[in-house]
Order: structure tokens, then C-alpha cells, then sequence
């Protein structure tokens, strides 16, 4: 294990330092050197610096025995500066320092990916959009990236299951507390044959801020987002915003005027998403020539 990679665990792992600064002394220093002057600038004082240093050693010795028992667990940390690291998501603004998956690691560098998000509460036709889409676009081998949560965000995961495709679930906290308890068979289905992935570790009960920061890694991970069903103001809306940011497509499925769900997509096509009614709109706007690399080029 080179020095980036363990210092970048120990001190997520250990919460030594908040993800943001320790992304910044990624960004700022890839050696993560504990002499080098970059430490005190993240830390803001040669004081702060030297306490971080010996917090980090001090914790190396106890890393290799929480990076077995994961291993026991099927949890694999994977630092920023990995060659597993998925480019698409480190290209972001505010990649995770370290993700947490569990599953099929191959599905980080395979396939087209695309996150499909709605609300909790969908309507017959919002179901039925969702397995349509779901199905044509397995079809194609795209794998479906979403967040694990109820209604539109599981649906989309147990609809790519049946269609015998792929299926990437981002959760909010730690692999120990899934959320909600009603996808607990899922994530455990797609943690041995999938893949769930976290910026938290295990232990890591999920906070209603972790949620909207979630959002960012569906829409970092995928080419596009689809945008089945929300309400104006929506957790889909705010996925749907942070894809614009990232230079993502954005999609909407137009519905009933009289749906409160429908507010959401028509919002987004208002703004400029691309209304679709098919998984041929899709490809159309991400032809083949927009395959995902794995590789900086």
C-alpha cells in the first residue's frame, strides 16, 4: 500500500480530518507527504499540522487490522489516487476522498452508466415508466445507477435485477445501517451480485445531510440522469442540478398536468432537460462516440 492510498484511508476511516480538507491535501499534495508544507496550509497553522501528523501515525498501526476485518466483510476502501477509483466521478468538482463498495468491483470500469431518480411515492404510471425504460436500456447494456431509496430510486435497481442487467446503488450512510429497511434484501441482493457504494464508512449512521451529497456521486458516476417523477422540490431536482454542474445530460419523462409529481420533469424541460418517452431518446442524445473511459486520455 503506497502512502497516498494509506493516508487517505486511515484518516477517512479514523475521521482524522473532514472529507473536504482531505480532499484538498489530495488535490493540493497527490504524495500526501506528513512533512511537506502543504499540511500546514490545509490545516491552517504549523500547530494543527504536527497534532494531524500524530494522529495519522499513531493510527497506522491499527489500519491494517480494520482493513482486514472489511475485507472479512466484503468492504473495499478505494482512495481518490487508486487506479479502481471510477474517472468519471473523480473528474467532479467534490469527488469522494475515499468510496466504500461492496459487490462487483469490475461494474466501476464496465459499461455505460445512467441514473435513473424519482420520488418515493410513485404513481402506476410512474412504475410503469420505470420498468419500460429500465428494461430497453439493459437491453443495451447500460447499467442503472441510483440511490437505494424507496419508490423510483429501488424500483429502478429491482427492474435492471429482472431485466438481467447491471445495477449500482449508492447509499447515504455506512454499509452497516442500509436505509431504508424496507431495500434491505435488495442491497444485500446487489452487494453479492451489484455493487453498493458509500463515501462513509460501515459504521456510519445515515444523517438527512447525507442524502442531498449523495445525489452528487449517482449523477458523477452516470453519463446522464432520468428524472421519472418529483415535485418541484425534490431530492431528484437537486441530482438533476448537480448533473448540469458536473456537464452531464439531463432527462425528463413528462407526465399528467393534474400529477403533483409531474412538476419536477416539467420544471427540468422548462430549463432546458430533454423531455424523452422512450429509451431511443437517450441514445440518441449519447451515442456510441461518448463511451466511458476509465483512464484519463
Amino acid at each position: 500500500m503506497d502512502q497516498p492510498a494509506a493516508c487517505l484511508m486511515n484518516c477517512r476511516i479514523n475521521q482524522l480530518l473532514s472529507p473536504s480538507l482531505l480532499l484538498k491535501w489530495w488535490k493540493a499534495d497527490p504524495s500526501m507527504s506528513l512533512t511537506s508544507p502543504m499540511l500546514e496550509t490545509v490545516t491552517r497553522g504549523k500547530r494543527e499540522a504536527a497534532a494531524l501528523k500524530n494522529k495519522i501515525e499513531k493510527h497506522y498501526p491499527k489500519l491494517q487490522r480494520v482493513l482486514a476485518s472489511y475485507h472479512e466483510q466484503g468492504i473495499i476502501p478505494i482512495p481518490i489516487s487508486s487506479k479502481q477509483y471510477p474517472f468519471w466521478l473523480q473528474t467532479i468538482y467534490d469527488p469522494p476522498a475515499v468510496l466504500f463498495a461492496k459487490g462487483d468491483m469490475a461494474l466501476l470500469s464496465e459499461g455505460r452508466k445512467i441514473g435513473i431518480v424519482g420520488t418515493r411515492n410513485p404513481t402506476a404510471y410512474g412504475m410503469h415508466v420505470v420498468n419500460h425504460l429500465t428494461k430497453e436500456l439493459c437491453r443495451k447494456e447500460w447499467v442503472i445507477v441510483s440511490g437505494l431509496a424507496s419508490g423510483i430510486d429501488g424500483m429502478s435497481h429491482a427492474a435492471s435485477i429482472k431485466a438481467k442487467g447491471r445495477t449500482i446503488g449508492v447509499i447515504a450512510g455506512g454499509f452497516h445501517h442500509i436505509y431504508p429497511r424496507e431495500n434491505l434484501q435488495l442491497a444485500n441482493h446487489m452487494a453479492k451480485h451489484h455493487i453498493l457504494l458509500s463515501e462513509h464508512p460501515p459504521e456510519t449512521k445515515p444523517q438527512k445531510w447525507h442524502f442531498p451529497m449523495r445525489n452528487r456521486i449517482i449523477s458523477g458516476l452516470s453519463e446522464g440522469i432520468i428524472v421519472v417523477q418529483g415535485k418541484e422540490k425534490s431530492g431528484s431536482l437537486i441530482t438533476a442540478y448537480q448533473a448540469l454542474e458536473q456537464g452531464r445530460e439531463v432527462f425528463a419523462v413528462p407526465g399528467s398536468l393534474f400529477d403533483p409529481y409531474a412538476g419536477g420533469p416539467i420544471k427540468l424541460i422548462q430549463q432546458g432537460a430533454k423531455a424523452i418517452w422512450s429509451a431511443e431518446d437517450v441514445f440518441e442524445e449519447l451515442p456510441e462516440r461518448n463511451v466511458q473511459y476509465t483512464e484519463p486520455f
